[in-house]
């Protein structure tokens, strides 16, 4: 059974994990306000106050009733269970105790809440520390156990999707990168940004220009919590600015590595570094024939100089050497490169990642009349620059006519790039058309 968020009257819902107790899912609150991305208990783990133990150190969202409130010299602890127990407190020191009105002494004990916060440990107990109201939510009564799960995706294909997120940022100043100079998302961004995700309805998800592992996840658990994504893949890469690549899949993954440390020669001479990264994860479906997934999101043009066209050229040059050790290893072997490359398809760059002969990389989007075929949605310089890109052995098992991208905006689907999708068969085998 699939852990799933449910809306249930606007409080908790109790929902069965497989074989055990029941755990706890939060109905998110009703309205969040314009500024804000996410709400204190949005896309947190959620879990019985019992267990807090067993997530020290995480941000989370505890749920219980409490049966008490104690009053020291240092503000005014609550309690699930009796204090000797040691099992939690939700501690509100006596400087924010102003903040509450009613007093925590009144307002909460006999109450079932949930609490948001970071798990510390203090003199042996678990605790949270608690700095203002809304960081509490009293729930009308005990959560109701509700067994449900989310109907199994039945494909004989796996489709296999790219999008550039535009600075999926959070609020949070990261004093190692130059992240102050991008403003967060904001919640309309990401809201569109997820109902795009959600009509690609994407196996596995290259995704780039995102600021972070953990502000991918809490968008995936408040957007996107029934899609799938149990898996969410990042690795910090180079970027000044601290975007980075990344894969959401709710097919299996096995190995995953990064090129981010790797240097190779530049076209005038010295070396380089990927200046994001190169990102490859393994996808290992059940009963079906695993592949790679590649990463790229190659030196953008913007403020093009002599330099920036040859860090990207270095950087083309770079991923075809690993495709081609690939290839060497094993010619049939099964890989997408996929991202965001800033370049079209006949430029220098593109023309040598692809390669030539038994080894040139393939793509479907001729299926698109030419027109159609934007991924860089802005004026004036919207063109094609995003791709999903095979090996000779993951081309031939191309569904035909499934190729296709989701024209838009910042304003309709969060982002100045639009998303690209192709779905493959489970193996080698399906007849394809002849690719461009």
């Amino acid at each position: 059974m699939i852990l799933i968020e449910l809306v249930v009257a606007g409080v908790l819902a109790f929902q069965a994990a497989d074989g055990g107790r029941p755990a706890v899912r939060l109905v998110s609150p009703a309205t969040v306000g314009p500024t804000t991305q996410f709400a204190p208990h949005e896309g947190l783990t959620q879990i019985r106050w019992d267990e807090a133990r067993g997530h020290l150190g995480e941000n989370v969202v505890v749920v219980g009733r409490v049966i008490q409130a104690r009053r020291n010299s240092g503000g005014v602890a609550l309690y699930f269970d009796v204090p000797r127990s040691r099992s939690l407190q939700l501690y509100i020191r006596k400087d924010d105790l102003a903040k509450f009105n009613p007093g925590p002494e009144a307002a909460y004990p006999g109450r079932w809440v949930a609490a948001a916060g970071l798990i510390d440990e203090f003199r042996g107990t678990p605790q949270i520390a608690v700095h203002a109201p809304d960081q509490l939510r009293v729930m009308a009564d005990e959560p109701q156990a509700v067994a449900t799960s989310r109907p199994a995706v039945k494909r004989e294909t796996i489709r296999v999707g790219s999008f550039n997120t535009l600075n999926l940022f959070d609020i949070y100043d990261d004093p190692y990168t130059a992240d102050e100079t991008t403003p967060p998302k904001p919640r309309s961004e990401l809201e569109h940004l997820a109902a795009t995700i959600r009509k690609l309805d994407a196996d596995v998800l290259a995704l780039v220009e995102v600021e972070n592992r953990p502000v991918l996840e809490r968008f995936v658990r408040t957007f996107l919590v029934d899609m799938g994504y149990d898996d969410v893949i990042l690795f910090e890469g180079n970027d000044g600015r601290g975007i980075d690549c990344a894969v959401l899949s709710r097919l299996p993954v096995g190995p995953v590595s990064s090129y981010r440390h790797v240097r190779f020669p530049l076209p005038g001479g010295g070396k380089t570094r990927f200046r994001r990264d190169l990102l490859r994860v393994r996808i290992e479906p059940e009963g079906a024939a695993a592949f790679d997934m590649f990463v790229v999101h190659l030196k953008s043009k913007r403020g093009e100089t002599g330099d920036s066209s040859a860090i990207r050229m270095a950087e083309a040059r770079e991923v075809r050497a690993v495709c081609d050790d690939v290839l060497k290893g094993d010619s049939s072997a099964r890989f997408v490169v996929c991202g965001d490359f800033n370049d079209t398809w006949e430029s220098e760059a593109l023309r040598t990642i692809r390669g030539t002969g038994a080894g040139e990389l393939k793509s479907f989007f001729n299926e698109i009349p030419e027109p159609g075929r934007i991924t860089y949605n802005r004026d004036p310089h919207r063109s094609m620059i995003d791709f999903v890109l095979c090996s000779p052995g993951m081309a031939a098992s191309y569904v035909p006519g499934s190729f296709r991208l989701t024209d838009g905006s910042i304003e309709t689907t969060g982002s100045d790039h639009n998303p690209v999708v192709a779905e493959f068969g489970t193996g080698v085998g399906v007849t394809s058309r002849p690719a461009r």
